[in-house]
């Protein structure tokens, strides 16, 4: 009889659809677009001024699986503040600049990796694309153009009644187009707004008008809750296309949560290599164990994993043998006991009150034959799958 093999699968797991073929930019040491991964982004919320604050924040993020960091400027103290945040942050700083196009200038000096520019609110902001293109590429500074529903040009508002898909088309390809009459071409783009609806039309049209990389999000969100809700569906329709190139979610929550979140977004989707993953039932009437209380109790046990382990925590004999046998480590509950399964092999069954503890030291043991993944901090937080 062939062997059968069991759990997580050797090879490149699949994805929906291929990668949409963009241009490559770079964001300091991180590349995005063409065949580079899907990178992860999120802002601090401290005061850019408080260089100390930020650069904790940024450490928090980086440890988190954040690939890139933006900070905001909305004052001459602020850009003061760029040199130091440039230079110490683990990852590249992206400049976010509205309404004084001076600061864009001083964000390139400074040394961000990037600079974030919103043509609808930066004054004269088409008169001035030559200078700030000459400025940036001498730098090697790319560019991020902007475009949001809420501070969409007056012009645009005008001709479309509101923030339509088309209208932040029409302001996205407009601006792309200026700075490539000036043979710049490292910026990506964004097109973000509220409604993911809206937002997912946008994105989509855009994608058919050229090959710029493209940044995705959902322009205020909302709380933790609604704001994942939202970001996941959204951009799991568009890179379930292969649409999107790096992404940030935007939560009404600290930032940290924000790059958990895009990470499983990425993970799910088998576009970044998964960590911890715990597969366990929603329980019901069959079930036979808290099945809830088990997987917390495993997900905090083995919280802060490396390596890509999938463990299942089921709590009937429906579905729960099956579950386990398939998953690197995992248990099938029932009649005050657990059996173990260690790829796809029951290795033991043991009291109800021991479960916890054996698949704890199951996966520890497990853990030292895997090697961790090779991209840390791009492998994000555990998964925790309910079936």
């Amino acid at each position: 009889m062939t062997a059968i093999s069991l759990g997580m699968p050797a090879a490149p797991p699949p994805v929906l659809a291929p990668r949409r073929k963009t241009r490559k930019i770079r964001v300091g040491k991180v590349e995005v677009g063409g065949d580079a991964p899907v990178s992860v982004q999120s802002m601090t919320t401290t005061p850019t001024t408080d260089i100390n604050a930020t650069l904790q924040q940024i450490a928090e993020l980086t440890a988190s699986g954040c690939d890139i960091v933006r900070v905001a400027v909305p004052s001459a103290d602020d850009a003061a503040a760029l040199p130091a945040i440039a230079a110490k942050s683990q990852i590249p700083v992206i400049a976010d600049i509205h309404f004084q196009p001076k600061y864009v200038f001083a964000a390139i000096d400074a040394g961000c990796a990037a600079v974030r520019v919103n043509p609808g609110n930066i004054r004269k902001f088409d008169d001035q694309v030559k200078e700030i293109s000459a400025a940036a590429k001498d730098a090697g500074v790319s560019l991020r153009i902007g475009v949001n529903a809420g501070s969409l040009d007056k012009r645009l508002l005008e001709k479309y009644g509101k923030p339509t898909a088309e209208a932040l088309v029409e302001s996205a390809v407009w601006e792309a187009s200026l700075f490539e009459e000036h043979d710049f071409h490292d910026f990506k783009i964004s097109v973000k707004h509220n409604d993911p609806v809206v937002m997912v039309r946008a994105y989509e049209l855009l994608s058919q008008r050229g090959d710029w990389p493209l940044h995705l999000g959902v322009t205020e969100a909302g709380p933790a809750f609604q704001g994942t809700i939202k970001s996941a569906t959204a951009f799991g329709a568009l890179l379930s296309q292969g649409i999107g190139d790096t992404i940030r979610v935007s939560l009404s929550a600290p930032p940290v949560e924000e790059v958990k979140v895009g990470n499983q977004i990425l993970q799910s989707l088998n576009l970044r290599p998964r960590k911890l993953e715990i597969v366990s039932c929603p329980s019901c009437g069959r079930a036979q164990v808290d099945v809830y209380t088990l997987a917390e109790k495993v997900t905090a046990g083995l919280e802060g994993m490396e390596v890509p382990l999938r463990v299942a925590v089921m709590g009937c004999v429906v579905n729960g043998p099956g579950e386990a046998r398939e998953a690197d480590l995992g248990v099938a509950s029932g009649n005050g006991k657990g059996q173990i399964f260690v790829k796809g092999e029951v290795v033991k069954t043991v009291p109800e009150s021991m479960i916890v503890e054996t698949l704890i030291d199951e996966a520890m043991r497990i853990a030292e034959t895997m090697p961790a993944p090779e991209n840390d901090a791009q492998a994000g937080a555990p998964v925790v799958s309910v079936g």
